[in-house]
């Protein structure tokens, strides 16, 4: 099976990688460990696999920036006169800045100790059970937040630290915001929405330094593979934030804690006994 999987054509892997993305960037079971697995799976990690990332999370991110045009263009176009906006925007950069700032200085520690299967799979396992804590606990937190309007700069910054534990790979950018922000007083949605939002920094800052760090890799043969990869990644989030926003209105995310810990166990025990060399 898995030489299978590594024989498969390039623009297939591409195709399979932007999915993957797609589905999982905004659910709370972490989009990059998912892709890292994947990419072991697939035989597709090296350097220009990282590039492909970068192609991938742009097309997720701009399903996002689809989905809320009007509300973004609102924003935009009231920046120079309308509080709200300018409210919201301010809050969108100081949630994003924990994330960049300790993004750039741990990094590259991350990456070389953390973006490997197993350490993926164990936090899989830890935000599982984190997520369902919170929502076991949640009938006695009072929610004083129920749209995004209301977000002051401080609880902005509660959620970019919040963010920012999922540098950790595996940990998943959405599913800590939207926990944090669950914690902190915030609805389901208003948390769930303002992930959404917080996003589109964070996945353009991320873009910008992985592209120039890996700039050398840039080639226009791989177009056609990024292309790709950003295509099916745009149309699977598109489908993600539509359904995830109906979702949340209803449900609670146990569904996804019970996923992440049967998933990660999974992993671990494919390793354990050599079911899986992942490590290939």
């Amino acid at each position: 099976m898995i030489e299978f999987l590594h024989a498969l054509p390039l623009l297939v892997k591409a195709a399979l990688l932007g999915v993957v993305e797609g589905l999982t960037e905004f659910l709370p079971i972490s989009s990059t460990g998912h892709l890292i697995l994947a990419g072991s799976l697939l035989g597709f990690s090296d350097d220009k696999a990282k590039l492909f990332d970068v192609a991938i999370q742009t097309g997720a991110m701009l399903a996002v920036v689809w989905f809320y045009r009007e509300r973004i263009g609102a924003t935009l176009a009231g920046l120079g006169h309308e509080p709200r906006a300018r409210r919201f925007a301010i809050n969108i950069l100081i949630a994003f800045l924990p994330a960049a700032v300790l993004g750039v200085t741990f990094g590259r520690v991350i990456k070389t100790h953390l973006f490997k299967p197993v350490p993926v799979a164990l936090a899989f396992i830890v935000g599982g059970i984190i997520i369902i804590w919170v929502e076991k606990t949640r009938a006695r937190r009072a929610v004083r937040i129920d749209s995004i309007d209301d977000i002051a700069p401080l609880d902005a910054l509660k959620l970019g630290l919040a963010q920012a534990v999922a540098l950790v790979p595996g940990t998943s950018r959405s599913g800590a915001t939207i926990m944090g922000g669950m914690l902190f007083g915030l609805s389901r949605r208003a948390a769930t929405e303002f992930s959404f939002f917080l996003a589109i920094p964070t996945l353009v800052g991320a873009g910008v330094y992985d592209t120039w760090k890996y700039r050398a890799l840039v080639s226009t043969a791989d177009l056609p593979l990024f292309a790709v990869g950003l295509v099916t990644a745009f149309l699977s989030a598109l489908v993600c934030v539509r359904w995830l926003i109906r979702f949340v209105a209803t449900h609670d995310f146990m569904a996804f804690a019970w996923y992440r810990i049967v998933f990660g166990a999974l992993v671990l025990l494919t390793a354990h006994f050599g079911w899986v060399n992942w490590a290939a």
